[in-house]
């Protein structure tokens, strides 16, 4: 009879405590590491607030250097982006789009980089990743949550370079129609709609950047390890880009068509190699993307 209540009391007690399949009642695996949570988390990082406050000063920084303009360098080799120097102080649009245009090679790869390359490895690198783990939560999950945080803040962050830009370029150049050398005039309007569709397909662009970022960020510890590759790769594809002599293989490069976007502020736009970029753009981005989960779901965490 003791026996009996003994294992009956034991029995309850354990029905209180676990669920189906061992774990604990109650617990949810999609309850863990809420993406909320890991946002706020990322916001108090000094490598976050120091990359956004870039962004947003970048642009000043443009608008200062303009007013140092003699107008005396006309002769001096300044060619084509002198001429695109006196588009950009022609009106608010046309500052946002050349400030978009100084970003776009290096700056903007440098900063999706670092948003997407020291999520998961600088957690390695304090060793807290483990303790991440043993919340637990589930390996699919935790890089989940970090890939789409870290995406977010690199979209703010593109966001929020282009519409210091506007604000700021609007206040001293006024609100003019958009101008550039590969389309005529266009409406204030228009120009916005473009300058969106150009931020859209550089935000695309941008996710082969992000998808090799979070790759290395899954397979090292050092943090820098993954930012500086995925720029370092990122530049030496831009290089090759530029050897013709590769002929067709230039193609399924992941940068040949990163300047596709200028086809955008064409007279009448041009898509063929935006579309053919895109593809290209979430196929790279897809695939670094899978080898990601794949090494993180089947890596040893010691660290």
């Amino acid at each position: 009879m003791a026996g009996s209540s003994v294992a009956s009391g034991a029995g309850s007690s354990g029905a209180g405590t676990a669920g189906s399949g061992g774990a604990a009642r109650g617990y949810r695996p999609s309850a863990t590491l809420p993406f909320a949570a890991e946002f706020r988390r990322q916001a108090s990082r000094r490598r976050t607030q120091l990359a956004l406050g870039f962004m947003a000063l970048l642009p000043i920084i443009i608008l200062i250097a303009f007013q140092f303009e003699s107008g005396g360098d006309d002769g001096n080799g300044r060619g084509e982006f002198a001429s695109l120097a006196d588009l950009a102080t022609s009106g608010g649009l046309n500052f946002t789009l050349f400030s978009i245009l100084v970003s776009a090679s290096f700056l903007l790869v440098v900063v999706v980089a670092l948003f997407c390359g020291d999520t998961v490895a600088s957690e390695a690198s304090w060793g807290s990743l483990r303790y991440l783990l043993a919340v637990p939560v589930p390996r699919a999950r935790l890089l989940t949550v970090k890939l789409v945080v870290a995406l977010a803040y690199s979209l703010l962050a593109l966001l929020l370079l282009a519409g210091t830009a506007l604000l700021v370029g609007t206040l001293r150049y006024g609100w003019e129609p958009l101008r550039s050398q590969v389309a005529a005039e266009l409406a204030p309007g228009e120009g916005v709609l473009r300058l969106l569709a150009v931020l859209g397909y550089l935000a695309v662009v941008l996710l082969v950047v992000a998808g090799l970022a979070f790759l290395l960020s899954v397979t090292t510890d050092a943090a820098l390890g993954a930012v500086g590759g995925a720029v370092l790769l990122w530049i030496l594809s831009s290089i090759l880009d530029q050897i013709t002599a590769l002929g067709v293989l230039r193609d399924f490069l992941p940068t040949h068509y990163s300047s596709a976007w200028l086809g955008l502020l064409s007279t009448p736009v041009q898509t063929d190699d935006v579309v053919r970029g895109s593809i290209s753009a979430i196929a790279y981005a897809t695939l670094f993307w899978s080898l990601a989960y794949w090494r993180f779901t089947r890596k040893d965490i010691t660290s």
